[in-house]
């Protein structure tokens, strides 16, 4: 089993689950539930970021943080999920390409932290993990991680992806075994080995494994080691898979990932998503895709403009002022057509909603606003129209040269 194998492996960013039988039960029920993501969906959509690498179409990821459980975070869901299609209809037609939306929801319920521990006050605790391992409460009860909740984790899903189903524009000739067509695939950060590794299943015709918690997985900055486990899980499924790539990657890192995870260099397999940092992008991105592509490598290159910019206000919050992330789309699109290959995407962190947590955009949030809707579980969101504010300005970037 996967999870075996994985177990003799460093990795990075796991919980301290504090009783290993119950960790154990918890384990064993989540093997035994069907997947959240009929395996055939996970091949259609490796084929159309098949197509992106190719140069033949363009990848928007987007959604959430951190997501949430209970109901609100449900129809905040189906919000987003809307906002990402006018995304993609609004840069398809405007860069007069394909669009492949893809969601970050319907797993995306653990957050790796640069710390271990939070203070307030005076009183330390456990940082919070994501809905899926703690609770965003400031209290030890709150705080202390639990897996029972990867089982809450699994319906939250599974509830999402029942309403994004119910969406309007599911796509009726994408049903597969009954299961109606989705308006876009999901995808989260596979940082919980001990729910990603039990969800895996196998396709009994050809034998291959997949991740059965999404269509499409990925590889956070911090867990991206070449002898970790998550690199290693990663390795072993069938799924299109992702890795984040920051300032400071190398290109022998990246030309070792490629190897580990897309040996036979297929496209649609593998995606890079930098997070550099708009003052970062310029000096850093070139000669990585160069010699990555130098490689021979197919991976579709997409960027991640929220991640490397992210600032703290004056009155303490965390957030992303516009101008970066704009800077960092345009820095990457231009690198990209400097170098002769295929700026393949956008990765943002954003929601359907109408909160305050991002700075800028044609209906502007100031900081002086950003207390008034700021309810992220953890890092600041685009909303609906900052959102549509960058499909705007990708469709203008996108746009082919006449």
């Amino acid at each position: 089993m996967i999870g075996t194998a994985l177990g003799a492996l460093k990795s990075a960013q796991q919980p301290d689950w504090p009783d290993p039988a119950t960790l154990a039960t918890v384990v064993d029920l989540l093997s035994e539930q069907p997947p959240l993501t009929p395996l055939a969906e996970s091949d259609a959509l490796r084929a159309r970021l098949a197509a992106a690498a190719r140069g033949e179409a363009l990848l928007l990821q987007g959604g959430h943080c951190a997501e949430e459980f209970g109901d609100r975070a449900l129809v905040e869901a189906e919000s987003t999920a809307t906002t990402l299609r006018q995304m993609a209809e609004v840069i398809s037609y405007g860069a007069a390409v394909p669009v492949v939306p893809l969601g970050r929801m319907a797993g995306q319920y653990a957050k790796p932290r640069s710390k271990p521990t939070e203070e307030r006050d005076g009183v330390t605790l456990p940082a919070y993990r994501g809905d899926a391992v703690n609770g965003l409460g400031f209290t030890a009860a709150d705080r202390a991680a639990d897996p029972w909740r990867m089982m809450t984790a699994y319906d939250t899903a599974a509830r999402t992806l029942d309403r994004i189903r119910l969406l309007p524009g599911a796509d009726a000739e994408a049903e597969v075994a009954g299961v109606p067509g989705l308006p876009l695939h999901v995808s989260h950060e596979a940082l919980l080995l001990d729910y990603e590794s039990p969800l895996v299943r196998v396709d009994e015709a050809t034998g291959r494994r997949y991740a059965g918690s999404g269509h499409f997985v990925w590889i956070g900055e911090r867990t991206r080691q070449l002898d970790g486990g998550h690199v290693a899980f990663a390795a072993q499924i069938a799924n299109p898979v992702g890795v984040k790539v920051g300032p400071t990657a190398t290109a022998d890192e990246l030309l070792a990932l490629v190897e580990l995870l897309d040996p036979d260099a297929e496209p649609g397999r593998l995606t890079f998503i930098t997070r550099m940092g708009a003052e970062a992008i310029r000096e850093v991105l070139p000669g990585l895709v160069e010699k990555v592509t130098a490689a021979g490598s197919p991976a579709l290159w997409v960027t991640d403009p929220m991640h490397g910019n992210t600032r703290v206000a004056p009155g303490g919050r965390k957030t992303r002022l516009l101008d970066d992330i704009t800077a960092e789309i345009r820095a990457f699109v231009e690198i990209h057509r400097e170098l002769g290959t295929h700026p393949g995407g956008l990765h943002l962190e954003l929601t359907g909603a109408h909160v305050t947590e991002c700075v800028g955009g044609t209906d502007p949030v100031t900081l002086d606003d950003l207390d008034l809707r700021y309810t992220t579980a953890c890092d600041p969101r685009l909303n609906r129209g900052q959102a549509l504010d960058l499909a705007f300005l990708a469709a203008d970037l996108w746009r082919p040269a006449t």
